[in-house]
C-alpha cells in the first residue's frame, strides 16, 4: 500500500484479499467491493442457508398447523373434541402417538374473545399454541390436579370481565390446541375413561356460557388421516398461514426476521419469484434432511441414558430445549420433527406419577433397524413403573406408528397375552416373521426402517438414579 499523509497500518485480517477460495469456489474482488458474479454466488447462498434455518425453525408451528388442519376437517373450533376413543390406530399419520392411552383434541380461536373449556377429571394434557409452545397442563399435572375443572382461554389484550372460579389461562396467540389423554382401567379398557371425557367436557366460547352450545365428539379411530406436515414447498406455505394469522409480537424477532428474510411476513403476501421458489424447494429437502440427521444421529453424548447405549431421551435442554439461557439448537430441531408438541410433565422427575421416554434410532451394533432383520429387546425384571410400560415401533418416514398386518406396533405391561420369563423379565421380539416362541412380537417390514420407543408411565427411582438399566435392541443371527 502506498503510503499518504494520513496513512494508518491495517492489521492483518481486515482487508479482503482479490480472490478467496471457499465451498462455494472462488470469490473476487476489485479492493474488497464484491464482482457481479460473486455478488449472485453471495446472496444465492445467503438465501439458501436462511431458507434452511427457516425451515428448521419452522418444524414447529408447521407440526401444529398440520394437527390443526387435521382436526378442523372433523368440526369447527370452539365446539368439537376429536377422540381416539378406540385409542390411535396405525392407520392415523401422526407423530409418535401410543397404543396405550385414547386421545381428546380440541382446537381454539380466540379471535372473537374467551374460550371455556371444561377439562374431565382424571386425564393428562396440555395447551400449546400455534409456535408450538407450552402454555398450560391441564388433567394430573395441571392446576385442577385431576380433578377436572373450567379453564377460561383468554386472547391477547383481553381486558373483559372473567367468571369468578375459573383457571384462567392467558394466551399470546389467537390459536390454541388443548388436549389431553385418557387411561386403560384395571380391565385394560379404554373406554371408562372416554365416558368419563364424554360426561365432563364442555367446550364453548364464553359469551355463550349462558346458553352453551353442545360439544360434538367425534371418534375418529377408525379414520385414515393424516397430522404430519409436508416437507416439499407446501412447508412454506403452511407456515405463511401461521405467520398471517397469529399476532407479530407472539414470536420472537430474530424467528419472525428469519421467516421474513425468505418472503414470509405478516401483512404480505407470500409470492416468491422463480429464483426464490427453487431456492425455497431445494431448502426444504435439506432443511428435512438435516432434520432425520439432527433426530436419528443425534451428536450429543449427554442425551444418552448410559454411556455408549442406544437409548436416549428427546428432552434435551428439558421440555424448551434451553440451557442457562440458551437454546439448544439442535435439540429443538429434533424434538419438533419428532413430537410437534411439548410440555414439562413430559421430562420432569416425578417419581410415581407422569412418565418418561427412551428412543432408540439403531440397534446395539449402532446400525439402523432393518425391518427384513430380526431383533430382540430383553426387559429385565422389575420394571421401575407404577403404573405400565410399553415399547412401540415407529416409521423412519412419518414418524407415526409402523402400518404392518398387526393391529398395535407394540408389545406393553397391559398385554394380557404378555409372555413373561421366570424371572420376570420379558423378552420382545422385532422382525418380519412371528417368532417360533410365539407373543411378545412386533412386525417390521422388509425394506423398511424403523425405531423404538420404550415409555414408563409412573417412573419409579430406579429409572431416574440408572439402578435399572435397559438394554439395548439386539440383532438376532
Amino acid at each position: 500500500m502506498t503510503s499518504h499523509a494520513n496513512t494508518t497500518p491495517i492489521p492483518a485480517g481486515i482487508a479482503t484479499p482479490d480472490e478467496t477460495r471457499t465451498r462455494l469456489g472462488a470469490l473476487r474482488f476489485f479492493d474488497g467491493f464484491p464482482d457481479d458474479e460473486t455478488t449472485r454466488t453471495l446472496f444465492d447462498n445467503l438465501d439458501f442457508q436462511r431458507a434452511v434455518q427457516a425451515y428448521l425453525l419452522g418444524l414447529a408451528p408447521v407440526a401444529v398447523a398440520a394437527m390443526r388442519k387435521a382436526l378442523l376437517q372433523w368440526g369447527p373450533a370452539n365446539s368439537t373434541l376429536v377422540m381416539w376413543a378406540d385409542l390411535a390406530h396405525p392407520r392415523f399419520i401422526g407423530l409418535a402417538y401410543n397404543t396405550s392411552t385414547s386421545y381428546h383434541y380440541a382446537w381454539l380461536d380466540l379471535r372473537d374473545g374467551p374460550v371455556v373449556v371444561e377439562v374431565p377429571p382424571k386425564v393428562y394434557g396440555a395447551a400449546i399454541d400455534p409456535w408450538c409452545r407450552w402454555v398450560v397442563d391441564v388433567g394430573i399435572t395441571g392446576p385442577d390436579q385431576g380433578r377436572g375443572g373450567r379453564y377460561l382461554f383468554v386472547p391477547p389484550g383481553y381486558a373483559g370481565q372473567v367468571p369468578d372460579g375459573d383457571l384462567v389461562v392467558r394466551s399470546r396467540t389467537v390459536g390454541l390446541w388443548v388436549g389431553w389423554r385418557g387411561f386403560r382401567d384395571e380391565h385394560d379398557d379404554p373406554r371408562p375413561a372416554v365416558e368419563m371425557v364424554e360426561a365432563h367436557t364442555r367446550i364453548h366460547p364464553l359469551a355463550q356460557a349462558d346458553d352453551p352450545p353442545s360439544t360434538r365428539f367425534v371418534n375418529v379411530s377408525a379414520e385414515p388421516m393424516c397430522a404430519v406436515a409436508p416437507a416439499d414447498f407446501r412447508f412454506w406455505e403452511m407456515l405463511d398461514e401461521v405467520v398471517q394469522s397469529e399476532p407479530p409480537d407472539s414470536a420472537d424477532p430474530l424467528t419472525l426476521g428469519m421467516f421474513a428474510s425468505v418472503g414470509i411476513r405478516r401483512g404480505r403476501p407470500f409470492a416468491p419469484d422463480e429464483r426464490m421458489r427453487a431456492i425455497l424447494t431445494e431448502a426444504a429437502a435439506v432443511g428435512d434432511a438435516t432434520a432425520r440427521a439432527l433426530t436419528y444421529r443425534f451428536r450429543q453424548p449427554e442425551a444418552y441414558y448410559y454411556p455408549g447405549s442406544a437409548w436416549r431421551s428427546g428432552f434435551l435442554g428439558g421440555y424448551s430445549c434451553t440451557e442457562d439461557g440458551v437454546l439448544l439448537l439442535d435439540a429443538a430441531a429434533q424434538l419438533d420433527f419428532l413430537y410437534g408438541s411439548t410440555s414439562p410433565s413430559w421430562e420432569q422427575k416425578t417419581v410415581g406419577t407422569g412418565s418418561q421416554y427412551a428412543l432408540a434410532f439403531v440397534d446395539a451394533t449402532g446400525a439402523p433397524f432393518d425391518g427384513d432383520r430380526t431383533y430382540r429387546l430383553h426387559v429385565p425384571p422389575n420394571v421401575p413403573v407404577n403404573n405400565f410400560w410399553s415399547v412401540l415401533v415407529y416409521d423412519t418416514q412419518t414418524r407415526s406408528m409402523l402400518q404392518t398386518d398387526q393391529q398395535w406396533p407394540s408389545v406393553t405391561s397391559q398385554d394380557a397375552d404378555l409372555a413373561v420369563n421366570e424371572d420376570g423379565s420379558v423378552d420382545v421380539h422385532f422382525g418380519p416373521e412371528q417368532p417360533a416362541t410365539g407373543g411378545n412380537w412386533v412386525q417390521t417390514l422388509p425394506g423398511k426402517s424403523w425405531f423404538a420407543a420404550f415409555r414408563l408411565y409412573g417412573p419409579l427411582e430406579p429409572w431416574f438414579d440408572k439402578t435399572w438399566k435397559l438394554p439395548d435392541i439386539e440383532p438376532v443371527g
